[in-house]
Protein backbone atom coordinates (compact mmCIF):
# COMPACT_ATOMS: atom_id res chain seq x y z
CA UNK A 1 0.00 0.00 0.00
CA UNK A 2 1.28 3.45 -0.88
CA UNK A 3 2.50 5.46 2.09
CA UNK A 4 -0.20 7.99 3.10
CA UNK A 5 2.47 10.66 3.46
CA UNK A 6 3.07 10.43 -0.29
CA UNK A 7 -0.58 11.19 -0.94
CA UNK A 8 -0.68 14.16 1.37
CA UNK A 9 2.43 15.64 -0.18
CA UNK A 10 1.43 15.09 -3.79
CA UNK A 11 -0.37 17.93 -5.50
CA UNK A 12 -1.42 18.83 -9.01
CA UNK A 13 -0.64 22.53 -9.10
CA UNK A 14 -1.96 22.90 -12.66
CA UNK A 15 -3.44 20.50 -15.14
CA UNK A 16 -0.10 20.33 -16.92
CA UNK A 17 2.09 19.91 -13.79
CA UNK A 18 2.36 17.24 -11.13
CA UNK A 19 4.71 17.37 -8.14
CA UNK A 20 5.46 15.45 -4.98
CA UNK A 21 8.05 15.30 -2.22
CA UNK A 22 10.25 12.24 -1.82
CA UNK A 23 9.79 10.49 1.52
CA UNK A 24 12.05 7.49 0.99
CA UNK A 25 15.15 6.69 -1.05
CA UNK A 26 14.39 5.36 -4.51
CA UNK A 27 15.46 5.60 -8.14
CA UNK A 28 13.58 8.12 -10.24
CA UNK A 29 11.56 5.88 -12.60
CA UNK A 30 10.47 3.59 -9.76
CA UNK A 31 9.45 6.62 -7.70
CA UNK A 32 7.43 8.05 -10.60
CA UNK A 33 5.62 4.75 -11.08
CA UNK A 34 4.72 4.71 -7.38
CA UNK A 35 3.67 8.33 -7.09
CA UNK A 36 2.20 9.50 -10.38
CA UNK A 37 -1.30 8.06 -10.79
CA UNK A 38 -2.88 6.78 -14.01
CA UNK A 39 0.31 6.96 -16.06
CA UNK A 40 1.93 3.97 -17.74
CA UNK A 41 5.59 3.04 -17.55
CA UNK A 42 5.89 3.90 -21.26
CA UNK A 43 4.49 7.40 -20.69
CA UNK A 44 6.76 8.09 -17.73
CA UNK A 45 9.84 6.89 -19.60
CA UNK A 46 8.89 9.23 -22.46
CA UNK A 47 8.61 12.33 -20.25
CA UNK A 48 11.93 11.41 -18.65
CA UNK A 49 13.57 11.08 -22.05
CA UNK A 50 12.18 14.43 -23.17
CA UNK A 51 13.48 16.33 -20.13
CA UNK A 52 10.04 16.95 -18.61
CA UNK A 53 10.95 15.63 -15.14
CA UNK A 54 12.78 17.87 -12.68
CA UNK A 55 14.32 17.10 -9.30
CA UNK A 56 14.74 20.16 -7.08
CA UNK A 57 14.27 22.29 -10.19
CA UNK A 58 16.88 20.53 -12.34
CA UNK A 59 15.74 18.52 -15.40
CA UNK A 60 16.79 14.87 -15.12
CA UNK A 61 16.69 12.35 -17.97
CA UNK A 62 18.36 9.33 -16.32
CA UNK A 63 15.77 6.75 -15.20
CA UNK A 64 18.12 5.40 -12.49
CA UNK A 65 18.84 8.81 -10.92
CA UNK A 66 19.02 8.33 -7.13
CA UNK A 67 16.47 10.28 -5.12
CA UNK A 68 16.98 11.46 -1.55
CA UNK A 69 14.38 12.07 1.13
CA UNK A 70 12.99 15.61 1.00
CA UNK A 71 13.69 16.25 -2.67
CA UNK A 72 10.93 17.74 -4.82
CA UNK A 73 9.98 15.96 -8.05
CA UNK A 74 7.97 17.78 -10.69
CA UNK A 75 6.55 16.39 -13.93
CA UNK A 76 5.46 18.67 -16.76
CA UNK A 77 2.99 17.17 -19.21
CA UNK A 78 3.74 19.95 -21.70
CA UNK A 79 6.56 18.91 -23.94
CA UNK A 80 9.18 21.62 -24.17
CA UNK A 81 9.52 23.36 -27.49
CA UNK A 82 11.77 21.13 -29.53
CA UNK A 83 15.15 22.53 -30.40
CA UNK A 84 16.57 20.58 -33.30
CA UNK A 85 19.83 18.87 -32.44
CA UNK A 86 22.56 19.46 -35.01
CA UNK A 87 22.59 16.11 -36.79
CA UNK A 88 26.38 15.92 -37.00
CA UNK A 89 26.78 16.24 -33.22
CA UNK A 90 24.84 13.07 -32.31
CA UNK A 91 24.01 14.21 -28.76
CA UNK A 92 23.78 11.08 -26.57
CA UNK A 93 23.36 12.78 -23.17
CA UNK A 94 22.51 16.25 -21.93
CA UNK A 95 21.79 17.56 -18.42
CA UNK A 96 22.34 20.78 -16.47
CA UNK A 97 26.06 20.10 -16.05
CA UNK A 98 27.31 17.99 -18.95
CA UNK A 99 26.78 17.20 -22.62
CA UNK A 100 28.14 14.04 -24.25
CA UNK A 101 28.21 13.72 -28.03
CA UNK A 102 29.20 10.98 -30.46
CA UNK A 103 31.50 13.05 -32.69
CA UNK A 104 31.79 12.00 -36.32
CA UNK A 105 35.18 11.54 -37.97
CA UNK A 106 36.36 14.63 -39.80
CA UNK A 107 34.97 17.16 -37.33
CA UNK A 108 37.39 19.19 -35.22
CA UNK A 109 36.79 19.43 -31.48
CA UNK A 110 37.75 23.14 -31.40
CA UNK A 111 38.92 25.80 -33.83
CA UNK A 112 42.38 26.00 -35.32
CA UNK A 113 44.06 28.72 -37.36
CA UNK A 114 42.64 27.12 -40.51
CA UNK A 115 39.18 26.10 -39.29
CA UNK A 116 37.19 28.39 -37.00
CA UNK A 117 33.54 27.77 -37.78
CA UNK A 118 32.57 24.15 -38.25
CA UNK A 119 33.79 22.49 -35.06
CA UNK A 120 32.06 20.38 -32.44
CA UNK A 121 32.53 23.23 -29.97
CA UNK A 122 31.04 25.94 -32.20
CA UNK A 123 28.08 23.82 -33.30
CA UNK A 124 27.27 22.74 -29.75
CA UNK A 125 27.69 26.30 -28.46
CA UNK A 126 25.20 27.56 -31.05
CA UNK A 127 22.81 24.79 -30.08
CA UNK A 128 22.73 25.63 -26.34
CA UNK A 129 22.48 29.36 -27.12
CA UNK A 130 19.37 28.73 -29.24
CA UNK A 131 17.59 27.87 -25.99
CA UNK A 132 19.40 30.37 -23.75
CA UNK A 133 21.57 33.14 -25.27
CA UNK A 134 23.66 33.29 -22.09
CA UNK A 135 24.45 29.56 -22.07
CA UNK A 136 28.06 28.46 -22.45
CA UNK A 137 29.93 25.21 -22.90
CA UNK A 138 33.49 24.31 -21.93
CA UNK A 139 35.87 21.74 -23.40
CA UNK A 140 36.92 19.03 -20.96
CA UNK A 141 38.96 16.83 -23.30
CA UNK A 142 39.48 16.46 -27.06
CA UNK A 143 39.42 13.93 -29.87
CA UNK A 144 41.57 14.18 -32.97
CA UNK A 145 39.75 15.42 -36.05
CA UNK A 146 39.72 12.00 -37.74
CA UNK A 147 38.80 10.11 -34.56
CA UNK A 148 35.10 9.57 -34.01
CA UNK A 149 33.30 8.82 -30.76
CA UNK A 150 32.32 10.01 -27.31
CA UNK A 151 33.33 13.54 -26.37
CA UNK A 152 32.25 15.36 -23.20
CA UNK A 153 31.65 19.08 -22.60
CA UNK A 154 30.92 20.95 -19.37
CA UNK A 155 28.16 23.53 -19.05
CA UNK A 156 30.04 25.60 -16.48
CA UNK A 157 33.67 26.47 -15.85
CA UNK A 158 33.38 25.00 -12.36
CA UNK A 159 32.39 21.56 -13.68
CA UNK A 160 35.13 21.72 -16.32
CA UNK A 161 37.83 22.35 -13.73
CA UNK A 162 36.38 19.83 -11.31
CA UNK A 163 36.59 17.02 -13.86
CA UNK A 164 39.99 18.02 -15.23
CA UNK A 165 41.52 18.31 -11.75
CA UNK A 166 40.16 14.91 -10.66
CA UNK A 167 40.51 13.21 -14.04
CA UNK A 168 42.16 10.00 -12.80
CA UNK A 169 39.48 9.35 -10.19
CA UNK A 170 36.46 10.77 -12.04
CA UNK A 171 37.03 9.02 -15.39
CA UNK A 172 36.84 5.29 -14.72
CA UNK A 173 36.94 3.98 -18.30
CA UNK A 174 37.90 5.24 -21.76
CA UNK A 175 37.73 2.47 -24.34
CA UNK A 176 38.48 2.88 -28.03
CA UNK A 177 38.17 0.50 -30.96
CA UNK A 178 40.55 0.71 -33.87
CA UNK A 179 41.54 -1.21 -36.97
CA UNK A 180 45.26 -1.61 -37.48
CA UNK A 181 47.37 -2.97 -40.30
CA UNK A 182 48.43 -6.61 -40.11
CA UNK A 183 47.67 -9.52 -37.83
CA UNK A 184 48.45 -8.49 -34.25
CA UNK A 185 50.31 -11.10 -32.19
CA UNK A 186 50.17 -11.54 -29.27
CA UNK A 187 46.44 -10.84 -29.22
CA UNK A 188 46.66 -8.72 -26.05
CA UNK A 189 49.31 -6.56 -24.47
CA UNK A 190 50.41 -3.21 -23.06
CA UNK A 191 52.56 -0.49 -24.60
CA UNK A 192 54.42 1.89 -22.28
CA UNK A 193 56.63 4.74 -23.44
CA UNK A 194 57.41 8.42 -22.95
CA UNK A 195 55.98 10.84 -25.51
CA UNK A 196 57.25 14.19 -26.75
CA UNK A 197 55.87 16.50 -29.44
CA UNK A 198 58.00 18.20 -32.05
CA UNK A 199 57.61 21.71 -33.40
CA UNK A 200 56.00 20.09 -36.45
CA UNK A 201 53.26 18.67 -34.16
CA UNK A 202 54.45 15.08 -34.55
CA UNK A 203 54.54 13.00 -31.36
CA UNK A 204 57.56 10.76 -30.81
CA UNK A 205 57.81 7.72 -28.55
CA UNK A 206 60.85 6.88 -26.44
CA UNK A 207 61.89 4.44 -23.73
CA UNK A 208 63.91 7.22 -22.09
CA UNK A 209 62.02 8.03 -18.89
CA UNK A 210 63.42 11.56 -18.95
CA UNK A 211 62.08 12.17 -22.42
CA UNK A 212 58.49 13.40 -22.31
CA UNK A 213 55.35 12.22 -20.54
CA UNK A 214 54.65 8.63 -19.59
CA UNK A 215 51.92 6.96 -21.66
CA UNK A 216 50.33 3.54 -21.10
CA UNK A 217 48.02 1.83 -23.59
CA UNK A 218 46.36 -1.59 -23.20
CA UNK A 219 45.02 -3.47 -26.23
CA UNK A 220 43.16 -6.68 -27.01
CA UNK A 221 42.28 -8.15 -30.39
CA UNK A 222 38.54 -8.53 -31.06
CA UNK A 223 38.72 -9.78 -34.64
CA UNK A 224 41.29 -10.11 -37.35
CA UNK A 225 42.66 -11.64 -40.50
CA UNK A 226 46.02 -11.66 -42.25
CA UNK A 227 45.54 -8.06 -43.41
CA UNK A 228 43.94 -6.21 -40.49
CA UNK A 229 43.14 -6.50 -36.79
CA UNK A 230 40.22 -4.97 -34.91
CA UNK A 231 41.43 -3.95 -31.44
CA UNK A 232 39.84 -2.84 -28.20
CA UNK A 233 42.12 -0.19 -26.73
CA UNK A 234 42.03 1.11 -23.16
CA UNK A 235 43.90 4.19 -22.04
CA UNK A 236 45.61 4.33 -18.68
CA UNK A 237 46.91 7.79 -19.55
CA UNK A 238 45.50 10.32 -22.01
CA UNK A 239 48.36 11.84 -23.99
CA UNK A 240 48.06 13.57 -27.36
CA UNK A 241 48.12 11.02 -30.24
CA UNK A 242 48.88 8.30 -27.68
CA UNK A 243 47.02 5.44 -29.35
CA UNK A 244 48.24 6.37 -32.82
CA UNK A 245 51.89 6.49 -31.74
CA UNK A 246 51.68 3.30 -29.70
CA UNK A 247 50.14 1.37 -32.58
CA UNK A 248 53.04 2.60 -34.72
CA UNK A 249 55.40 1.31 -32.00
CA UNK A 250 53.82 -2.14 -32.46
CA UNK A 251 54.41 -1.88 -36.22
CA UNK A 252 50.64 -2.06 -36.65
CA UNK A 253 49.58 1.53 -37.46
CA UNK A 254 45.91 2.46 -37.51
CA UNK A 255 44.61 2.29 -41.07
CA UNK A 256 44.14 5.70 -42.59
CA UNK A 257 46.72 7.26 -40.25
CA UNK A 258 49.32 8.38 -42.77
CA UNK A 259 50.97 10.63 -40.16
CA UNK A 260 51.98 7.62 -38.08
CA UNK A 261 52.92 5.08 -40.71
CA UNK A 262 49.76 3.72 -42.34
CA UNK A 263 49.88 2.90 -46.02
CA UNK A 264 46.18 2.04 -46.28
CA UNK A 265 43.13 4.28 -46.44
CA UNK A 266 40.48 1.80 -47.52
CA UNK A 267 37.83 3.33 -45.24
CA UNK A 268 38.29 6.93 -46.31
CA UNK A 269 39.04 7.90 -42.72
CA UNK A 270 41.26 6.97 -39.81
CA UNK A 271 39.82 3.83 -38.21
CA UNK A 272 39.80 4.94 -34.57
CA UNK A 273 36.64 5.39 -32.50
CA UNK A 274 36.12 6.39 -28.84
CA UNK A 275 33.55 3.74 -27.93
CA UNK A 276 33.05 3.84 -24.14
CA UNK A 277 33.15 6.73 -21.67
CA UNK A 278 32.49 5.98 -18.02
CA UNK A 279 32.76 8.53 -15.20
CA UNK A 280 31.37 9.73 -11.88
CA UNK A 281 28.97 12.62 -12.38
CA UNK A 282 30.57 15.74 -10.84
CA UNK A 283 27.36 16.95 -9.21
CA UNK A 284 25.20 13.91 -8.42
CA UNK A 285 28.09 11.54 -7.67
CA UNK A 286 26.35 8.86 -9.73
CA UNK A 287 28.21 6.56 -12.14
CA UNK A 288 27.52 7.37 -15.81
CA UNK A 289 28.39 5.04 -18.67
CA UNK A 290 27.96 5.54 -22.41
CA UNK A 291 28.76 2.91 -25.04
CA UNK A 292 28.28 3.58 -28.76
CA UNK A 293 29.14 0.04 -29.80
CA UNK A 294 31.56 -0.73 -32.63
CA UNK A 295 30.88 1.31 -35.78
CA UNK A 296 29.20 -0.82 -38.44
CA UNK A 297 31.76 0.35 -40.98
CA UNK A 298 34.50 -1.24 -38.85
CA UNK A 299 32.63 -4.54 -38.54
CA UNK A 300 31.78 -4.63 -42.22
CA UNK A 301 35.46 -4.70 -43.18
CA UNK A 302 35.85 -8.09 -41.51
CA UNK A 303 32.52 -9.51 -42.64
CA UNK A 304 33.32 -8.89 -46.29
CA UNK A 305 36.85 -10.28 -46.02
CA UNK A 306 35.95 -13.53 -44.27
CA UNK A 307 36.16 -16.54 -46.56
Amino acid sequence: MQDQRHKSQQKSQKANLYSYTVVEKDILLSSLLSNVPKKTRKTLKAVLRDGQVSVDGKPITQFDHNLKVGQSVQVSWDRAKAVKHPRELNIVHIDQDLIVINKPAGLLTIATDKEKRKTAYSMLSNYVKSDNPDAKIFIIHRLDRETSGLLMFARSEQVKHQIQETWNTTISQRTYVGIVEGEVEPAAGTVTSWLTESKAFIVYSSQNQKSGKKAITHYQKINGNKDFSLLQINLETGRKHQIRVHMQDLNHPIIGDKKYGSGHNIMGRMALHARVLEFIHPKSGEPCRFDTGIPQKFLKLFQTRKK
